[in-house]
């Protein structure tokens, strides 16, 4: 064993408390300049380069919404001369337009959607049957051509039939709603007639049952006939 002076044993101690305390400051101020690395192998990019998270984008409160209609499609009061009487209801295929006969040379005008290429059809019926917010029992015809059609649908919203129907006469088709008004103006349909919703409930408060109903056929114009009729 070595034998220190006491005054010089107290002289290390001092000294190596001193590094120590000298260390630590260095260590410290090292450390709050950068931080500490503690896996070497993963950096991080400078702050310039660090991109910002994509952003999702969120739904617009306009998403959804319908398409504004085309004004010809729009119900409106116009000039339409016929011989038939008031309450008679008027399909003009071709232009897919439905009148509703006021008397007085004038009729109200719906917009319609009609039958696609090779399902439209031209007669004259009658209103035979109301109904609001109707089932909906595909035709055996329609099922044999689209088998994963479902055999009955209970009326509502998401009914294809929409609000309204209208039967006509004894046969499959009807004048009725759609929950897809941006096929107003279309041959889309399997032979019936379609309006929106709000015209479906505005003719169908005017109609009764026995309405006479005439629709005309691809090749003739309800404004090409001087706007006679019957």
């Amino acid at each position: 064993m070595y034998n220190l002076d006491p005054i010089k044993l107290n002289s290390y101690r001092a000294i190596a408390f001193g590094a120590l305390a000298i260390g630590v400051v260095a260590f410290s101020s090292t450390a709050a300049a950068a931080p500490l690395q503690l896996f070497p192998f993963i950096t991080t990019p400078p702050a310039e380069q660090i991109q910002p998270a994509p952003q999702v984008a969120q739904p617009s409160q306009d998403e959804g919404t319908v398409a504004e209609m085309p004004a010809r499609l729009k119900r409106q009061v116009v000039s339409y001369p016929t011989r038939e009487a008031p309450g008679t209801i008027i399909i003009d295929t071709p232009n897919t337009y439905l009148y509703y006969v006021l008397g007085g040379g004038q009729a109200i005008r719906y917009g319609i959607g009609v039958g696609r290429d090779g399902f439209t059809w031209s007669g004259t019926q009658s209103i035979t049957k109301k109904a609001e917010w109707p089932n909906w029992t595909p035709p055996a015809e329609m099922i044999a051509r689209q088998p994963y059609l479902p055999r009955f649908m209970a009326g509502g919203p998401g009914n294809p039939l929409g609000a309204r129907a209208m039967y006509l006469g004894g046969t499959v088709y009807r004048i009725h709603g759609t929950n897809a008004p941006a096929t107003i103006g279309t041959h889309v349909s399997s032979g019936c007639i379609r309006l929106t919703n709000e015209d479906v409930s505005d003719l169908y408060s005017r109609v009764n049952v026995g309405t006479k109903v005439i629709v005309l056929p691809m090749d003739r114009r309800a404004d090409n006939a001087d706007g006679r009729h019957g």
